[in-house]
């Protein structure tokens, strides 16, 4: 109809901007009598280069950073970011500089909503900017590791969502970049349920025990389509990389000891079930005879909780039902902790990052576990998909030689 001349939008029109003046377009949509928005973009795609703007943060903004300030660039601002991840940064008091997306209208929408001083396209251009020494990955799954490796390379410290990477070959190009800092970069992934008040609770208790531990944890992770670009292995990783990683590191966080082993089960294959490795046990050995089981089932149901966490030691045993309750069964001088609502610990998590940085700590989860997770998520992946037996894992990248980390022990990996 509007090809023909049958409708004639015109007359709803009331202002037009080009793309490079996009903050004040979306300035005056709360304002009375703005009615329909045209943003006009150039013709030629030569003219439309990556682009930083200014946002209305940016006044002044820059002249108020102060040494010791935790400066951010966030790369990516899909929904868990803007969600999650920026308002638990700012709450941290990070200072929030420029907001990376693919899209310039995206970045300048979200920077706007949460106080960036400026949106962009140009990862490389935030990089280069010497006021920001922080930058937080929240893109999807296969830019991870790329991205972790220029922000390493430049020198920032690094926050990046789950998963750190897909495959070997991305793991030894992040540890290479790492090295060559001299461990003098951070490299913190976003495990944010080690930082759950409760599990907090459940780790102090389980450190006074003496002997080994035994777990099982059980996330009934609900079904996400075949056609999800997470389950693709090249683009999500599949669901143990992308998302059982959460638990294979809580677990290594409550055994408090190094992975020396693990097996894997799947469903076996049946008519009309195209993914078998998000229905999933992995059983874990542990380096002081510890040993948990993680249940990673898709096929449950929303009536059932998502996530339950149980560990049995020193005759007693200890439940965590989805972050909300913790219950002592045996246990001495504990009985329970419930919190008013859920907290996964995502906003504690981001705090204890920035409180690294501004202290010159150590980051809270040491490199060395951080490689440890990721190199058995993968694994374990690889075994789901080939079905294949491995109850001993294989090294599978040869890492560079080990600098001293600052406030981190060195400790060789084992398998």
């Amino acid at each position: 109809m509007m090809a023909c001349g049958a409708l004639d939008v015109v007359p709803l029109i009331t202002h037009r901007f080009l793309i490079d003046d996009a903050p004040e377009a979306y300035q005056l949509l709360d304002v009375p009598g703005t009615l329909g928005i045209v943003i006009d973009y150039p013709e030629s795609a030569d003219a439309m280069d990556v682009k930083t703007v200014e946002l209305a943060a940016a006044v002044d903004y820059k002249s108020l950073y102060t040494p010791g300030d935790v400066v951010c660039s966030f790369v990516g601002g899909g929904n868990y970011a803007s969600r999650v991840l920026i308002p638990a940064f700012s709450e941290a008091g990070a200072r929030l500089d420029t907001l990376v997306t693919g899209g310039g209208v995206s970045a300048v929408q979200q920077g706007d909503k949460h106080g960036f001083a400026k949106a962009s396209t140009d990862l490389e251009a935030a990089l280069a900017d010497s006021a920001v020494n922080t930058v937080v990955i929240a893109t999807r799954h296969q830019l991870h590791a790329q991205q972790v490796v220029s922000s390493l390379k430049a020198g920032k410290q690094v926050f990046v969502e789950k998963p750190l990477a897909l495959t070997f070959d991305e793991l030894a190009g992040i540890d290479e970049a790492w090295q060559s800092q001299q461990g003098k970069s951070r490299l913190m992934v976003g495990y944010n349920r080690r930082f759950s008040p409760l599990t907090v609770t459940m780790k102090g208790l389980l450190d006074k025990v003496v002997g080994p531990k035994t777990f099982i944890f059980t996330m009934n992770a609900g079904a996400i389509p075949p056609d999800h670009w997470t389950q693709d292995p090249e683009l999500g990783g599949g669901r143990i990389i992308g998302e059982a990683c959460h638990y294979i590191d809580l677990m290594r966080h409550l055994a408090g000891a190094p992975i020396t082993g693990f097996s894997a089960h799947s469903i076996g294959n049946a008519p009309g079930v195209e993914i078998t490795e998000d229905k999933a046990s992995i059983t874990l050995i542990f380096e002081d005879g510890s040993m948990g089981t993680i249940h990673y089932f898709a096929n449950g149901g929303k009536a059932f909780p998502k996530e339950r966490i149980e560990a049995f030691a020193g005759d007693a045993v200890l439940q965590l039902d989805n972050f909300k309750r913790l219950k002592g069964f045996g246990w001495k001088g504990f009985k329970s902790q419930r919190l008013h609502s859920q907290d996964k610990g995502q906003k504690a998590c981001a705090a204890a990052f920035v409180d690294s940085i501004r202290s010159g700590a150590p980051a809270p989860i040491a490199y060395e576990e951080i490689m440890e997770v990721a190199r058995v998520s993968i694994e374990v992946a690889e075994q789901l998909r080939g079905g294949r037996g491995c109850p001993v894992i294989r090294q599978q990248v040869q890492l560079a030689p080990r600098q001293p980390h600052p406030g981190v022990g060195r400790r060789a990996f084992r398998y």
